[in-house]
């Protein structure tokens, strides 16, 4: 049988892309791994998402809530906001892309921050847009090099508030400032996923911005301290007007049953997440005082995961401390994909898990 020559061609922008890479989560010759790379939940998801979960399997020929009506409604309640204007996605993932896909297109710009979420310039390439980065501050989502970068062409402007990788975030002073300070026909994205393990008086969400504009969407997930990575369900809050045109280019059932059911049961249970929190918060103030005395850099972090920065050169660099982890069974993030190159991204896990990472990087600076 003879083979024809393809003429496909994709749009322009499409093979600029250079596909997503998540974080290790296996390593061949160690039967179990501590993982450490993807920012996932120390201590899982709720007891009652599993259940609702389970619960599900007697159902899976039915199609699930199109209007993820229960589930916009616990969040509305738990978050003060109006149900009618949260939408649900798999993953904050697909709000991003279905967001670009919407308001950027070829000739148009979408603008984010140098060390932001990959996924900013992957959703504008493939909307056909032109990626446009910002300089930062000392690893800080800098708002005047923001809007430094903003052009007659942007349509979008991604701001990770907690930024991934760095942990770092901005003042709601300083949100209101870029907020008021962009054009009307700029939409700009809060993409809050580390949130809720944010205390910090002088943080919000972008809740308080969407309130006051119509240009505003807030982002958040069920990936991070609700642990529920596994089954991609997100959601965002913004005006009538975003949310209209969300609905009307989403896919009609995203968000599966079983997703749907979990997800609710860990929004009604608040208490997980405060244990999460206490978890974590416990663990970073461990590293930021342990780690410095080995001579790590470690970044200040209001999330789950913390960047450490090594030297340049010599034998202590971060190519040195990743392979001499990933050695014993620890699988950090390598982050040169976001300009980042002396750096490692750690996730917190477990207690046992956090005493093996400060074990073996003692080891490795001795």
């Amino acid at each position: 049988m003879s083979t024809r020559t393809s003429h496909l061609t994709p749009r322009p922008g499409i093979m600029d892309i250079s596909p997503y890479v998540g974080g290790r989560a296996t390593l061949d010759g160690h039967q179990q791994v501590i993982r450490l790379a993807s920012n996932e939940s120390a201590l899982g998801p709720s007891p009652r998402a599993i259940a609702a979960y389970e619960a599900e399997s007697s159902s899976l020929h039915r199609y699930p809530d199109g209007g993820a009506h229960d589930l916009r409604t616990a969040l509305g309640e738990l978050h003060q906001l109006d149900s009618a204007r949260i939408v649900c996605g798999a993953g904050s993932d697909e709000i991003l892309q279905l967001l670009t896909k919407s308001y950027a297109g070829p000739d148009d710009e979408v603008l984010y921050s140098r060390h932001g979420f990959l996924v900013y310039e992957l959703a504008a390439r493939a909307a056909g847009a032109t990626p446009v980065s910002a300089p930062e501050t000392d690893c800080h989502s800098d708002v005047d090099a923001l809007l430094a970068n903003v052009t007659d062409k942007t349509r979008i402007l991604f701001l990770a508030n907690p930024n991934n990788p760095t942990g770092s975030y901005l003042t709601k002073t300083e949100l209101r400032r870029l907020w008021s300070a962009l054009p009307e026909n700029i939409l700009l994205v809060i993409d809050a996923a580390y949130a809720e393990f944010v205390m910090a008086d002088d943080y919000d969400a972008g809740a308080e911005l969407v309130e006051g504009g119509s240009n505003v969407v807030m982002t958040r997930t069920f990936s991070k301290i609700y642990g529920l990575a596994s089954l991609r369900l997100g959601w965002c809050y913004g005006s009538a007007e975003v949310i209209d045109v969300i609905n009307r280019v989403r896919g009609p059932f995203n968000n599966t049953g079983p997703a749907l059911a979990a997800g609710l049961a860990a929004v009604a249970d608040q208490d997980h997440i405060e244990k999460a929190r206490r978890h974590n918060d416990k663990w970073l103030k461990r590293l930021g005082e342990e780690l410095p005395r080995i001579g790590i850099d470690v970044l200040p972090s209001v999330c789950n995961f913390v960047l450490l920065r090594f030297a340049a050169g010599g034998a202590h660099n971060s190519k040195a401390a990743d392979a001499f982890l990933t050695e014993r069974g620890i699988l950090a993030r390598n982050v040169d994909n976001y300009h980042l190159p002396d750096c490692l991204r750690i996730s917190i896990g477990l207690d046992h898990e956090m005493d093996a990472l400060l074990s073996a990087l003692k080891e490795f600076m001795a």
